[in-house]
C-alpha cells in the first residue's frame, strides 16, 4: 500500500488543528481537524481558494443560524429556513464550497443553545486553527521535477518513433507499424497537461509555467502528426518524391528535438517543394492523387517545423 504525500499532510495537519485547539481549551475542538480535514487541496491555489471559500461561508453561517435561533428559538425544524437563506447567499458570494464547513459551526450554534460574545469568540479560533494549519502544511507542495522529465523523454521518444514509421512508409511503400505510439502519446501528453495545471497552480505570480507551455507545443506537435496519418496512408506508390520526404522525415527524426529554430529544415523542405514544382504533370488519377496528399504532407511538415521555432 502507497502513501501520498497529500495523505500525509491531511494526517499530519488534522492532528496539528485538533492536538492545538483542544491546548487552547476551546469547545468542540475536534471540528478544528474537520476543517483542516476540508481545505487540503493538491495545489496551493485550489488551497488557498478552498480556505477563503470556508472562511466566508463560516462567518456567513454564524450570522444567520445565530440571528435565526436567537429570534425564533433553538428548534431544529429552523435549519429548513436556515439553509433556505444560507444557500443562496453562499452561492452569491461564490463560496458554495464552504457550505459544509459552516454547517459544523451551525450545528455548534444549535448545540451550544445560546449566542454569546465568548461562544463566538471560541468559533471564530476553532475556524482560525482549522484553516490556517491547512493553509501551513499546504504551502509545501512536493517537486515534480522527476515527473516531468520522465515524461518528457517518453513524450519525445513517441514523436521520434512516429516521425520514423511515416518515414519507413514514404521510402519503402510499406510498413507493419501498429500506430501504438500515437495512442500513447495521448495519454502522455494529459498526463503532462495535469502536471503543468499543477505545477501553475503551486505558482502564486499567476504566469503559466514552463512545463504547461512545453506541453501546449508538443500537443500542436501531436495534433499535426495525426494530420500526417491519413495522407502518408494515401501514398500507395513508391515516387522518388515520396522517396525524398521519407528520407527528410528520417532525418528530421534525429534532430527535430535539438535544432535550433528549424531554418535548415525550413530550406530543405522548400528545395523538395521547388523539385515537385518542376516534374511533369501526372498521367493518371492514381498518380495525382498521390502526389496531392504528398503536397498536403509537405504542409503539415511546414507546419511542424514552425512549432520548433
Amino acid at each position: 500500500m502507497r502513501i501520498g504525500f497529500r495523505t500525509l499532510k491531511t494526517a499530519v495537519g488534522v492532528s496539528l488543528s485538533v492536538l492545538t485547539a483542544q491546548q487552547l481549551g476551546l469547545l468542540n475542538f475536534a471540528s478544528a481537524g474537520i476543517l483542516t480535514l476540508l481545505c487540503i487541496q493538491k495545489t496551493r491555489r485550489q488551497s488557498f481558494n478552498a480556505i477563503w471559500e470556508r472562511l466566508l461561508a463560516c462567518v456567513v453561517g454564524i450570522a444567520v443560524s445565530g440571528l435565526a435561533f436567537e429570534l425564533a428559538g433553538y428548534y431544529a425544524l429552523l435549519f429548513v429556513p436556515i439553509y433556505l437563506v444560507l444557500i443562496p447567499l453562499c452561492v452569491g458570494l461564490r463560496c458554495t464550497g464552504g457550505i459544509a464547513s459552516s454547517s459544523v459551526i451551525m450545528m455548534h450554534v444549535y448545540v451550544h443553545g445560546d449566542l454569546t460574545l465568548s461562544f463566538i469568540g471560541n468559533e471564530l479560533a476553532l475556524i482560525a486553527i482549522g484553516l490556517g494549519l491547512s493553509l501551513v502544511v499546504n504551502l509545501y507542495m512536493p517537486g515534480i521535477e522527476r515527473q516531468v522529465m520522465s515524461l518528457r523523454r517518453r513524450i519525445e521518444a513517441n514523436i521520434e518513433r512516429i516521425l520514423r514509421e511515416l518515414a519507413i512508409y514514404l521510402k519503402d511503400g510499406s510498413s507493419l507499424w501498429d500506430g501504438r505510439e500515437l495512442l500513447e502519446l495521448d495519454k502522455l501528453l494529459e498526463q503532462a497537461r495535469a502536471l503543468g495545471v499543477q505545477a501553475t497552480e503551486n505558482d502564486f505570480s499567476g504566469r503559466r509555467s514552463l512545463f504547461y507551455t512545453y506541453y501546449e507545443r508538443r500537443r500542436r506537435q501531436a495534433d499535426i502528426l495525426k494530420t500526417m496519418m491519413p495522407l502518408v496512408s494515401q501514398v500507395d506508390a513508391k515516387l522518388e518524391q515520396g522517396r525524398r520526404i521519407g528520407e527528410f522525415l528520417d532525418d528530421l527524426a534525429d534532430h527535430w528535438n535539438t535544432i535550433p529554430g528549424g531554418r535548415d529544415y525550413h530550406e530543405r523542405l522548400r528545395s523538395i517543394r521547388d523539385y515537385h514544382k518542376e516534374l511533369p504533370l501526372p498521367e493518371t488519377r492514381e498518380e495525382f492523387e498521390t502526389r496531392a496528399s504528398l503536397y498536403g504532407m509537405a504542409n503539415e511538415l511546414e507546419r511542424f517545423i514552425l512549432t520548433l521555432a
